[in-house]
């Protein structure tokens, strides 16, 4: 079942590009005390996710600070490589968006928001959303009904609902 509004979003280890190479990140202990916003994609580098979901946030970076938010990350169900490599070419590192990788897709699954489309080459990876957590607790969701589509779950969507 998929998490819902007023869930503790459960404990997960992702994984970043530190200085010296692959780094745990305790997303729970990132989330303490703090107010986050989390947007996933389908896939680093896919049309939709390169050219509108990440621009979104980097757009509205500075409208989320003012309304108190701590910091902005993206998940997407891949290795700690691509998640740097796609944060650079897109200029999300440089703009302050935290880059994290799933890559067993273990976060993803155990908020009930994993998919599978093999004819795309997409098998176990995230649907597209953004959420507002706010010391841990879900406190807001958009969820998009199909993978290509970056309405609600863009900047602007969740930044509207706030």
């Amino acid at each position: 079942m998929p998490i819902q509004q007023g869930d503790k979003l459960p404990g997960a280890t992702l994984i970043a590009m530190g200085a010296e190479g692959p780094e745990q990140v305790d997303l729970g202990a990132k989330l303490e005390g703090r107010k986050v916003v989390i947007f996933a994609v389908p896939g680093a580098f896919t049309p939709t996710c390169h050219s509108a979901h990440v621009p979104s946030f980097m757009r509205t970076k500075g409208d989320f600070e003012a309304k108190g938010v701590d910091e902005i990350i993206c998940i997407s169900v891949n290795d700690p490589f691509v998640m740097k490599a796609w944060g650079e070419a897109t200029g999300a590192a440089e703009a302050g968006i935290t880059m994290l990788g799933d890559p067993e897709s273990a976060f993803t699954q155990a908020i009930g928001m994993d998919f599978t489309a093999p004819p795309a080459g997409l098998v176990t990876r995230s649907k597209r959303y953004a959420m507002l957590v706010e010391d841990g607790t879900l406190s807001l969701l958009h969820v998009e009904d199909s993978p290509g589509t970056c309405e609600t779950s863009a900047g602007e969507g969740l930044l509207a609902a706030m």
